[in-house]
């Protein structure tokens, strides 16, 4: 089978493609072995390709946590699929167990979910990562609920673009960062009540201004650095902050959280891939099965920005590390 190897930490340039390798043997009777269509690519691909932090010892390596295809066998135990069902999923791709840049895979049957019947591979290989993080950060973390205000950070991006949605659909009001017009337009065409551009205005002070003088009741930060301190200004009383990236202290910033008595929540939805976690990796298919039903309904979307080649994965993580997409980045492998 064809697979793209990372074969040492460094650039995009490492990844290279192999064709000759053996389709992955079942790892259990409760393993499926699956076909892959399309691979969703993450920034978290991005850093385990640099960094090659989880497992630094174990190269070359198939990255890719994201996946769509068909069922191509089964193991003696498995249940809940069979040969021909087409399932997406998020497995592996951390640098341990082959992950989705691959002609084939294999994945424990707990970690599949049934394909939304409305979406191509591509995109349904767009969703598993951003639906989990998404899903994780507004409603396990920061517990919004209908009625409240949220700040999500970088509306227009993979992570953002679903969390809009999802704050939508619970009944939740949004206001969302963008850096131009055309992905104010994006965003406000997903539900969003606000777009800030923040190359032009403060955001503090737009929320401030939205929320006559109170805050929102939960920031979703996608971005990181002083956007995740400066948003506590933005936050009422009592309010939460959920973050998907390592923060840096800021003694001043602190103190303001300390003052509002602001709850922050960080979210890193790879853990319990990372921690063998089973009943939280359950938990995150349940998720994939629960966005399912909202994509079918049409209340949920995925906007893809880009669709490469398996081959051409080295740029595909340029494009996510230029930062100037809208949506998310997929590879074609069938």
């Amino acid at each position: 089978m064809r697979a793209m190897l990372m074969t040492t930490a460094g650039g995009p340039d490492v990844l290279q493609l192999a064709s000759n390798l053996a389709v992955p043997d079942l790892l259990s009777p409760s393993h499926l072995l699956v076909r892959l269509h399309a691979a969703g690519v993450n920034p978290i691909d991005t850093k385990v390709r640099k960094l090659h932090m989880y497992y630094p010892s174990n190269l070359p390596a198939v990255l890719g946590c994201d996946g769509a295809g068909i069922v191509e066998s089964v193991g003696t135990s498995v249940t809940r699929f069979k040969p021909g069902d087409e399932v997406y999923f998020f497995n592996n791709g951390l640098g341990s167990d082959p992950g989705t840049y691959a002609d084939y895979t294999v994945v424990h049957e707990d970690h599949l979910a049934p394909k939304p019947k409305n979406l191509s591979m591509e995109e349904a290989a767009a969703v598993p990562l951003v639906l989990i993080t998404a899903w994780e950060s507004l409603i396990d973390r920061g517990q919004l609920r209908e009625g409240h205000t949220v700040l999500i950070h970088a509306g227009a991006g993979g992570v953002g673009h679903v969390a809009i949605q999802l704050a939508r659909h619970i009944g939740a009001f949004v206001a969302t960062t963008v850096s131009n017009a055309i992905k104010a337009e994006f965003v406000q065409s997903l539900g969003a009540e606000l777009a800030i551009n923040y190359t032009k205005d403060d955001f503090v002070d737009a929320v401030l201004d939205w929320t006559e003088g109170m805050g929102v009741k939960l920031v979703l930060d996608t971005v990181g650095g002083p956007t995740f301190t400066r948003s506590f200004a933005a936050t009422r009383v009592y309010g939460r902050v959920v973050t998907i990236l390592s923060t840096a202290s800021d003694l001043q910033a602190v103190n303001t959280a300390r003052l509002r008595n602001l709850t922050i929540g960080y979210v890193q939805m790879t853990a319990p891939l990372y921690l063998g976690l089973d009943n939280a990796r359950r938990a995150q298919t349940r998720i994939l099965e629960e966005g399912a039903k909202l994509i079918e309904q049409g209340k949920l979307k995925v906007r893809v920005s880009d669709v490469f080649p398996l081959e051409r994965a080295a740029e595909a993580h340029r494009a996510i590390e230029e930062g100037h997409t809208t949506g998310k980045v997929v590879l074609n492998i069938a």
